[in-house]
């Protein structure tokens, strides 16, 4: 049975190690001309998803391109006085086990994982899908496949090629993230530095397997900002009449927005759709259920439903419509609390008043300070609302076979 994934980031790599392993043909086509190397944000990994990797053989990997970040001082826009906060503390009370890791590093270790028993077509992609599976591509041959998955991002091509334009719903959850490389210099490993204001916050940080560090943005904006997806200079101009004149620290770090090597800017925007299937296509990760860059666990919740999706389709013996079926019930529970997560998690992290920003570093110096058995146990009371991604069950798929 001959599958075509599109997309190479993180669902993409981790759906293809998976299906290969349950003895499924398969080929992942990537629009970049390689791995892609933006210099994009830390992501994180909770508990079910390390659990997945750890079954592929990589959490080793992983763990040791971790970016190693403990300790988190925080200044409040017009304060002298800067808190410290303990990281570790943090993380503990929304996830059991956790790891903190690049994204483009935890890319790399995914596809590396896979990567002799998939076909990749870097540099090329998908420009049409008929309902029988012929798949055309702007450079490689025409071909058909028996399934096509879509793991190719919140911009998913997959899915406005089969659903159409206009066929996801997307919520915006009122803001936008951006990040930027800066010269290693201007951060330390282990630490985090963050400036929080009125709609807006700024951090940077750096871990050992870097050659740079990262400044991070998010700020609020009412209504969404007019621009086009791949228009740089405007990217980079809106970001500089958001967070500028924050503190001189932060305005440093903007210094760099012409001289980065690497530039991401995007919307928090959550898609909501009410199937991620059609006919022969499926979606997969952000493709299909993208709950919020940043806010709501979108890599944990991309790895989790890769691995669910190809569990259905070995367990369905190749039987998509029957496999689909399974997998979009069996992430039906997980997406909406992620989702219900991201939408809170929005608010609370770029708070829209004074009030809220204090109250945000209040929050997070109690925690600091609370032992961590203490908060784990206070936030295990609301499980669903605060640990959306330990829920998640990981279910066992057979012994898996050599592809």
């Amino acid at each position: 049975m001959r599958i075509l994934i599109s997309g190479a980031s993180i669902a993409g790599p981790v759906l293809a190690y998976w299906l290969t392993r349950y003895g499924f043909d398969v080929t992942v086509v990537e629009r970049a001309p390689q791995l892609r190397k933006t210099g994009g944000h830390a992501v994180d990994l909770f508990r079910p998803a390390m659990e997945i990797t750890k079954k592929m053989g990589v959490l080793p990997h992983v763990e040791a391109l971790a970016t190693g970040t403990t300790q988190l001082t925080i200044h409040r826009e017009g304060s002298q006085r800067a808190s410290q906060v303990d990281v570790t503390k943090l993380v503990a009370v929304t996830s059991d086990r956790h790891v903190e890791v690049m994204r483009d590093d935890l890319s790399e270790v995914y596809y590396s994982a896979g990567r002799d028993d998939v076909e990749y077509l870097f540099g090329d992609s998908i420009t049409a899908i008929s309902p029988d599976g012929d798949v055309t591509f702007e450079r490689a041959a025409p071909c058909r496949f028996d399934v096509v998955v879509g793991a190719d991002g919140l911009h998913s091509n997959v899915r406005r090629l089969v659903f159409g334009e206009h066929a996801a719903r997307t919520q915006y959850l009122g803001g936008y993230l951006a990040v930027l490389s800066v010269p290693k210099t201007l951060a330390r490993d282990g630490a985090s530095v963050t400036h929080i204001g009125v709609g807006r916050l700024a951090m940077a940080y750096t871990a050992q397997p870097l050659d740079d560090a990262r400044a991070a943005f998010m700020f609020r904006s009412k209504d969404e900002l007019h621009y086009h997806y791949r228009d740089v200079p405007r990217q980079k101009e809106l970001l500089g009449d958001a967070v500028a004149g924050m503190h001189p620290q932060v305005d440093r770090w903007l210094e760099e927005i012409d001289r980065t090597p690497a530039f991401y800017f995007d919307s928090i925007t959550q898609l909501q759709m009410d199937t991620w299937s059609r006919g022969r296509v499926t979606l997969v990760g952000d493709a299909g259920y993208c709950p919020g860059p940043a806010v709501g666990g979108s890599t944990s919740l991309a790895v989790f439903g890769a691995y669910v999706l190809a569990g259905e389709l070995a367990q369905a013996g190749g039987d998509f419509a029957r496999a689909f079926a399974a997998y979009e019930r069996q992430m039906a529970e997980p997406v909406l609390r992620s989702r219900a997560f991201a939408r809170t998690m929005a608010k609370r992290w770029v708070p829209g008043s004074t009030a809220g920003v204090w109250a945000l570093t209040r929050g997070a110096q109690l925690i600091s300070v609370l032992p961590s058995g203490l908060s784990r146990a206070i936030a295990k009371q609301n499980a669903k609302g605060v640990r959306p991604f330990d829920a998640m069950h990981v279910k066992e798929y057979g012994t898996p076979v050599a592809g």
